[in-house]
């Protein structure tokens, strides 16, 4: 008898949200069970090993990259405001993917160091297309990755002081794309 194919998302669930909140070394076979409500054996039907496990998780993540990659490339507000407005949301289905994928990469996962790689160079293309210029497309990365890492770690000065600033940034974000179309031409 067929398992149901909700026990593999549960599992591939759990270990996803291991891997953010305890690391790679906690996200072990029995944790990810234990967490998931299923037995060892039931996960291992679905993942034959732990090395399964994050080539699910790599996969998986494509599916919200690529929501992200179109959100961005159609974004009316354009492709480097969308960016940096983004940077600022922590806690959503991306970000855990992108979580993940970070804490296999720390422990040493060619793959999903491979991915984080990919995904940052199709943002980069994305801001690049839009302001033509790579000093501007850089500072635009920076700029979001700045703000995604101060607001991701609770109680930083940063995120004490950030309430009510993301708009005056995204203003100063939109004149930054102005420059990079002035050296563009």
């Amino acid at each position: 008898m067929a398992r149901p194919p909700a026990a593999r998302s549960k599992v591939l669930d759990a270990y996803i949200a291991l891997l953010c909140e305890e690391g790679d070394r906690a996200a072990t076979l029995e944790a990810t069970a234990a967490r998931a409500g299923v037995s060892k054996g039931g996960l291992l039907y679905h993942f034959a090993s732990k090395e399964a496990l994050a080539d699910a998780v790599i996969e998986a993540s494509e599916e919200p990259i690529a929501k992200d990659i179109e959100s961005m490339s159609s974004s009316a507000e354009g492709a480097s405001v969308y960016y940096v407005r983004t940077s600022a949301e922590v806690n959503t289905d991306l970000d855990r993917y992108l979580n993940a994928l970070q804490r296999l990469a720390q422990a040493g996962n060619k793959a999903a160091s491979e991915k984080i790689e990919i995904t940052s160079e199709r943002w980069y293309q994305c801001i690049l297309h839009e302001v033509g210029s790579k000093d501007v497309a850089h500072l635009v990365m920076l700029t979001g990755e700045g703000l995604y890492a101060q607001l991701a770690l609770p109680g930083t000065w940063y995120e004490r002081n950030f309430d009510g600033e993301l708009d005056r940034l995204l203003e100063l974000v939109t004149s930054i794309k102005k420059l990079g179309h002035l050296n563009k031409k």
